[in-house]
């Protein structure tokens, strides 16, 4: 008994010691700092001088800044067109890898290789594509088809449709979260609503789609976090234009800490947006009750 607790402890010791290094980076890199910016959120900070507190005056400053719903309104409008689209393009280009075709593995490949590529460069890649003046886009659509190209994200109209648009590419992880879950689908079902008469679209809307509601669901709140926290796209071709329409919650809240140098400020915007983000998980996963089988019984 005694040899035992001691190899029990040996265990213990050894467990603390593998997980330090992940503990330690933790709590300087990531736990403290998300402490130290809920204490700022109460205080006035310009980075020179030592915080002052000001208790909630960063927050009811905040809810009367015009800036703040301006910004707050663009995300949300890009969030609602952009968690659908990426949603609906990464199902339906799993399902098609999902068929066994020639060259199915390279396919799989190219499409989720720009999902690893540096946001900037992807950024840099989508502003030369749908440059007004010389972009390939425009270019195809006058030579080909005789349209004019519209100003893409030179066009208050068309700059958020033009930043979800880019989705296109960033979305390889939702794909391949979905490519896992179609393949592991009981095939006994498919087999059994093909003998009964079931077409392809039927067997995919009756079987497939409530099967993997639960990765739905999941992909959606992913993607509509992501969505809330959209910056590079922004910071790298638009710079929040044209008209302040791709003015995006954290690039507003990127220029309120590191132009302004109001840390205290840009603390209250981030918390504000984790509540938010929050809100709006929880609101998710108590609307998808009625939607979602969490369980699949075989019997």
């Amino acid at each position: 008994m005694r040899k035992l607790t001691l190899a029990m402890k040996r265990e213990e010791r050894s467990f603390w010691f593998f997980i330090a290094p992940w503990f330690i980076g933790f709590v300087c890199f990531t736990g403290g700092p998300i402490i130290f910016s809920l204490l700022l959120s109460f205080t006035e900070y310009n980075v020179i001088s030592s915080p002052k507190f000001a208790g909630v005056s960063n927050y009811t400053q905040l809810f009367g800044d015009r800036l703040f719903y301006k910004s707050l309104s663009v995300t949300l409008y890009y969030s609602l067109l952009a968690v659908p689209f990426t949603i609906l393009t990464s199902l339906i280009i799993a399902v098609l890898l999902n068929h066994r075709i020639k060259g199915q593995t390279l396919l799989r490949t190219l499409y989720y290789a720009p999902s690893i590529v540096s946001g900037v460069a992807v950024s840099f890649l989508w502003s030369w594509l749908l440059n007004p003046q010389f972009g390939v886009v425009n270019s195809v659509l006058y030579d080909w088809f005789g349209i004019e190209g519209p100003g893409w994200f030179t066009s208050p109209g068309t700059v958020v449709p033009s930043m979800v648009l880019m989705q296109l590419t960033a979305s390889g992880s939702t794909m391949v979260i979905f490519l896992a879950a179609l393949q592991s689908l009981p095939a006994d079902l498919f087999e059994a609503a093909s003998l009964e008469g079931a077409n392809g679209f039927t067997k995919f809307w009756r079987i497939t789609v409530p099967l993997i509601s639960p990765v739905i669901l999941f992909n959606t709140i992913i993607s509509m976090i992501a969505s809330l926290q959209i910056f590079t796209e922004s910071y790298v071709i638009t710079k929040g234009g044209p008209d302040w329409n791709s003015y995006f919650y954290v690039y507003y809240l990127f220029d309120t800490a590191f132009k302004q140098f109001r840390m205290g400020y840009a603390s209250a915007q981030a918390w504000i947006l984790f509540l938010l983000i929050f809100a709006l998980t929880l609101v998710s996963m108590w609307g998808s009750k009625r939607f979602v089988h969490y369980e699949y019984d075989s019997k």
